[in-house]
């Protein structure tokens, strides 16, 4: 007898169980997507990371304290939360794809010209522009795999996509530890800057291999028949969807808070107080991403299992306890800071998992992609005066006590949650 299963006919959906049912699931249409989307957010990262790692040797080149040194990442993330904006209306209005490939340019274009940065002011403009495309590469490539997505596997398929932002990461962090172990720190950031050319790769096969999924492309030009962008956007502040955008603006401004101070200067905190070499700092960087991979994915996991909400919550509390262990550590205990690394990646990234699939399922299509950009970006905004706040508080405080100040956006994150609604099984409307 034979075992063979018999081919699925068409129309029926593809087979679902199993660790990569979520893949099998999104089709083939859906799967290019999901390369184009994971791809676009690893090199997002990558050229995020450019600045957090080489931000010692651009303090030392241009004579910077800490506070203005906080500033670059700072611009960076207020003026994401305009090019979030900008990037959902524009993909409600031309298309997911089309939305795509404008921001995966403008970061690439302008990760590259801060490498040409005479001064620190041009590198502060520069580096503002490249936060237009950096802030809406994420909400439009979450919102073209989340429109492919079924609802028993959205959660998991999104935050497989997140989990490219640790990819990237890690790219980066191999990247500069061989630039600056090999180029003298005044020309090694600069080439750190230049090596952001990478995403025009990824144009290429963006534009021959990916599509908006058409059912929901349906949906969204019916609607933008009757709606005008402007109108589209005004929307998301309009009736119910008022309460839901404050509290979404407000989750996504205590989860990045807490997120973006750590990111941007655990770095400086290994060198400065740790006093960690350039390799040194890898090995320890590589413990966090490592953790940050595997929360990414696990964290897919378990939105699905546990919901949106519960996820968000558990790793909320867990990321706010590692910063307080991880910044505590007696002076001689670095062996325990690189293991502890490990899961305060892991807590600080699995808590991703669940945005895309729970802001893409709090709004409706003509609107998904004006919402999910607009509260991803402006809490991304709100966000980033946490790590300016932090380069301040650093010169009274040390870098490792200042980091403490991460956990209060994690508590902001739970307090937000009391005013959403639960999501998991929501099929888009």
């Amino acid at each position: 007898m034979s075992t063979t299963k018999a081919a699925p006919q068409h129309g029926q959906l593809p087979h679902e169980d199993g660790p990569f049912g979520w893949l099998r699931a999104l089709g083939p249409g859906g799967r290019r997507a999901f390369g184009g989307a994971f791809g676009g957010y690893a090199l997002d990262s990558y050229d995020f990371f450019t600045l957090p790692l080489s931000m010692v040797a651009i303090s030392a080149y241009f004579g910077l304290d800490t506070g203005r040194t906080g500033l670059l990442t700072t611009v960076t993330l207020v003026v994401s939360a305009v090019g979030g904006a900008l990037a959902g209306v524009v993909a409600d209005r031309i298309g997911r794809v089309r939305a795509l490939m404008i921001t995966v340019g403008t970061y690439a274009v302008f990760t590259v010209v801060c490498g040409f940065a005479p001064n620190y002011e041009t590198l502060l403009v520069f580096r503002a522009l490249q936060g237009l495309g950096f802030g809406g590469e994420w909400a439009v490539g979450a919102v073209l795999v989340a429109e492919y997505a079924s609802a028993r596997h959205r959660g998991r398929t999104l935050g497989a996509v997140q989990s490219a932002w640790a990819a990237g990461w890690a790219l980066a962090v191999v990247v500069y530890t061989l630039v600056f172990q090999y180029v003298g720190p005044d020309t090694a950031w600069r080439v750190v800057f230049w090596t952001g050319a990478l995403p025009a790769l990824l144009l290429v096969y963006v534009r021959r291999n990916v599509e908006d999924a058409p059912e929901a492309t349906g949906r969204r030009l019916a609607a933008a028949r009757t709606m005008s962008g402007t109108a589209t956007f005004a929307a998301i502040f309009r009736g119910p969807l008022l309460r839901t955008t404050v509290f979404a603006v407000l989750l996504s401004a205590g989860v990045q808070g807490g997120y973006y101070t750590l990111a941007t200067w655990v770095p400086t905190f290994l060198k400065s107080e740790r006093h960690l070499t350039v390799v040194g700092t890898g090995g320890y960087l590589a413990f966090l991403i490592s953790g940050a991979f595997v929360g990414y994915l696990t964290g897919g996991h378990l939105t699905d299992r546990l919901g949106r909400k519960r996820n968000i919550a558990l790793f909320a509390v867990l990321s706010a306890v590692c910063i307080l262990v991880y910044t505590h550590l007696p002076s001689g205990a670095n062996t325990l800071l690189l293991v502890l690394g490990f899961p305060l990646g892991f807590c600080m990234s699995a808590i991703f998992s669940g945005f895309g699939a729970f802001l893409s399922e709090l709004y409706p299509t003509a609107v998904r992609g004006s919402g999910q950009g607009f509260t991803y970006n402006t809490g991304r905004a709100v966000g980033a005066f946490f790590p300016t706040l932090v380069g301040y508080l650093a010169d009274s405080w040390g870098v490792g006590g200042a980091l403490v100040f991460g956990a209060v956006g994690y508590a902001l994150a739970v307090l937000a949650l009391l005013g959403l609604p639960e999501t998991r099984g929501q099929e888009l409307s």
